[in-house]
């Protein structure tokens, strides 16, 4: 196995020791992580926007506070927040240290890492540390959806179907369109819109896959053309709440629609090992993905 799977591998664990974590958390938890009714931003690089979106989604209609979520590199100046989040795995990441060194002394931080006495350690407010979580590869699996895993167990959701649903991820077979298909036009709602912009950018660093990714709602307006033989749209949510008459609508182009139907964190899971998978069979090396480093460190 790669490092990348390997790491895949371990996510249900990783699941509940941040699930433990946030049911029984340290006193700097609950001081470090936003408090009900503050006004938040989230931000992050890459994967990390994309976590940083779902949680803010799930942080609004929760009825928690007003939740925005930005790149680090394009959080507008001037607006007022009660806290900034930054979601960093290195604590290297050069945009994040940037803006929150700007925004010290003015709006209270809190940086989520997996790396103690990183750069962002020195220049956050406040921690929340989750080594147990950190990854050698360069691509971000386990660490993503634990960081996404312990803020919506913050939250108050309850999670306990999470660990089982990601050990089934892990054994199933992977879709077999998926496995044959030449693109991937992933598809969510909500905060799941978060988790399928993820899976987009997972297959296109992992395995240089074509790949989109939109709101359910939007998939009509104008991407539905990219589908067709050989080509999959991918759904995370309940077939159930698919829009009336899309998978029809599908069907008739001649692509294949994927719906797995679980919590959209464990079939973001099945994406992952599909990388893997795909990357392999390419004569990819998943633990070495074209032109990226673990951190965008920036001159």
């Amino acid at each position: 196995m790669s490092q990348t799977e390997i790491e895949i591998a371990t996510q249900p664990d990783c699941w509940r020791q941040a699930m433990a974590m946030a049911q029984h958390p340290e006193d700097n938890l609950s001081a470090s992580l936003p408090r009900p009714g503050e006004r938040v931003a989230v931000i992050g690089c890459g994967t990390s926007w994309f976590i940083a979106q779902a949680y803010a989604v799930l942080r609004e209609s929760g009825g928690h506070g007003e939740t925005d979520a930005f790149p680090a590199s394009e959080m507008p100046a001037g607006r007022t927040y009660d806290r900034v989040l930054a979601l960093t795995r290195s604590g290297t990441t050069t945009e994040v240290l940037e803006l929150l060194r700007r925004l010290r002394g003015r709006i209270r931080t809190t940086a989520v890492t997996a790396v103690p006495r990183s750069p962002v350690t020195e220049v956050a407010d406040a921690v929340v540390l989750l080594d147990f979580a950190d990854e050698a590869s360069v691509v971000q699996t386990r660490f993503a959806s634990t960081e996404l895993v312990l803020l919506r167990a913050r939250l108050g959701e309850d999670l306990g179907h999470l660990p089982r649903q990601g050990r089934s991820a892990l054994t199933e077979p992977l879709p077999p369109a998926a496995l044959e298909a030449e693109q991937f036009t992933f598809l969510g709602r909500g905060w799941a819109y978060g988790i399928a912009q993820e899976a987009a950018l997972k297959m296109r660093e992992a395995a240089c896959a074509w790949t989109e990714a939109y709101p359910v709602m939007e998939y009509r307006h104008g991407p539905i053309s990219v589908t067709g033989p050989g080509r999959v749209a991918w759904w995370f949510g309940d077939p159930a709440a698919l829009p009336s008459g899309l998978a029809d609508d599908i069907a008739r182009t001649g692509g294949q629609l994927v719906a797995l139907g679980r919590d959209p964190l464990a079939d973001l899971v099945v994406v992952h090992r599909l990388a893997a998978a795909l990357a392999s069979a390419r004569g990819l090396d998943p633990d070495n993905p074209r032109h990226l480093t673990r951190s965008v460190i920036l001159a």
